[in-house]
């Protein structure tokens, strides 16, 4: 199962039978997405629960080395992969795009196997002994975006695996192949049962969220979905890890070099056309560096090729939906409005094949528009002018999110000490989004919470086992 053509053959329904995905940036049909009912979920949770005393009895080198076998198998497929993830969700090729996605699956599966996890002595003197150690949950279901869905997916089954947990994983149905071409690779080298993927509507992951004999949720979406899964999953009180939204805030101060830090600030915010939770989205610049910084900014957007996934040379792609089009549109519609400067972009094609929204930097808007308020997730950045640090620290603390945030200037330890202050589950200095398995990451406030990745993300798919004698 190495090419495109005989891995979307295993994976698609037959031809009259489920749901037609289409290519964002072609509207070409990739394949059918099977659907699954509740019965087809009760039966793969029974699975997964029957397969589960034996993942866990294995050691921990043991599951380690499946998920090393995996990677392997995402490795020898990874062009495959790479093609239905950017026909289905059309991302590019390249760029840190669909092959960097393929490619980070495979390298988070080799992180959460590397990871020591030893049991942790508390206590050990005359009034005795007491260790801590890890143990499985049990059954994790796992409920995916459409942004990321490889990675994520891959961010919920890795450290899950490794663990001892057997996974249910139910993917967004705007891109179900990609998670189940990922899962059809994964399942090549991993034991019968120990990972099941079942596509379907909202309605079959309401179910899965209030299931019985799922122990484990882990959600990467809306805030407004994250609430519903934690009312859903009070009656059973599953364990949550919840990676909401955000509208992460970076602030570049005045010592900063605009010309130096001009593509980071471009990829911090436009990786993956702007359809990522942790990206730069309100960028707030001092006065004195504010038109170096927007110049600099256009000169890097003009340079970025948009178009077909497929075509080698383009590095930003379409809106993976309607939905989310509309959302940019109207955002930065009215932002025009209101009397905010467009630098570049802000004008879809009339009549076009696919969601394709350009690159839109806006310069000249207040803190206060719905551009900057809410959360576009999409390729149009707002970039504010600040006179006073108090002021601007306090308006990117003031909205109900705080998954990610920057600072951006040559003086470290004043950067540092503006990171302090910023509300936010991670602040990156001089970059943004860079995120690493080692490295846990979650957010605060309305951005979810609990950790992934790191040893941090291990824990937080077992249960603390304290023995004492």
């Amino acid at each position: 199962m190495t090419t495109y053509e005989n891995l979307l053959s295993a994976i698609s329904a037959p031809e009259g039978q489920g749901v037609p995905m289409k290519d964002p940036a072609t509207g070409a049909v990739v394949g059918r997405a099977p659907q699954h009912a509740e019965a087809d979920l009760d039966a793969a949770v029974e699975i997964a629960r029957q397969a589960q005393p034996e993942w866990a009895a294995r050691s921990h080198a043991e599951r380690s080395e499946y998920l090393n076998r995996a990677a392997d198998a995402v490795e020898a497929c990874a062009e495959a992969l790479a093609e239905l993830l950017s026909r289905e969700q059309g991302k590019p090729l390249n760029g840190p795009n669909a092959r960097f996605e393929v490619g980070a699956c495979a390298g988070w599966l080799r992180a959460n196997a590397g990871f020591e996890i030893e049991p942790e002595v508390l206590v050990e003197d005359e009034s005795g002994t007491a260790v801590l150690e890890y143990v499985p949950v049990g059954v994790v279901g796992a409920i995916g975006p459409w942004n990321w869905p490889m990675m994520i997916s891959i961010w919920q089954i890795a450290p899950s695996l490794r663990m001892g947990n057997t996974v249910v994983l139910k993917p967004s149905e705007y891109t179900p192949l990609s998670v189940l071409g990922l899962a059809a690779v994964l399942n090549q080298v991993l034991p019968e049962g120990v990972l099941q993927v079942v596509p379907g509507g909202g309605e079959l992951g309401a179910a899965l969220t209030a299931h019985q004999d799922i122990d484990k949720l882990m959600f990467t979406g809306s805030t407004s979905t994250g609430q519903a899964i934690m009312r859903s999953a009070a009656d059973t009180l599953k364990r949550l890890t919840l990676e909401l939204g955000g509208n992460d805030a970076g602030i570049v101060l005045p010592d900063a070099d605009p010309e130096a830090i001009a593509e980071g600030l471009f990829w911090g915010a436009f990786i993956n056309t702007g359809q990522t939770c942790a990206a730069l989205k309100r960028l707030y610049v001092h006065e004195s560096q504010y038109e170096a910084v927007c110049e600099a900014l256009v000169d890097v957007a003009q340079k970025m090729p948009m178009g077909v996934g497929m075509d080698e040379q383009n590095v930003l792609g379409p809106l993976q939906n309607k939905a989310q089009f509309d959302i940019v549109t109207s955002l930065v519609d009215q932002a025009r409005a209101s009397g905010a400067r467009i630098l570049t972009g802000g004008d879809p094609e009339a009549d076009q094949a696919g969601y394709f929204y350009p690159t839109t930097l806006v310069a000249d808007i207040d803190n206060d528009n719905p551009l900057v308020a809410q959360e576009q997730f999409g390729p149009a950045l707002p970039i504010v002018k600040y006179s006073d640090l108090d002021e601007v620290i306090d308006w990117a603390n003031a909205l109900e999110v705080g998954l990610g945030s920057s600072v951006w200037g040559t003086d470290l330890e004043a950067a540092r000490a503006v990171a302090a202050r910023l509300q936010a589950g991670t602040t990156w200095i001089n970059k943004h989004g860079a995120i690493d398995p080692r490295v846990p990451f979650g957010g605060v406030k309305r951005s979810g919470y609990g950790l992934e990745f790191g040893l941090e993300g291990l824990k937080s798919v077992a249960l603390p086992k304290v023995t004492s004698w």
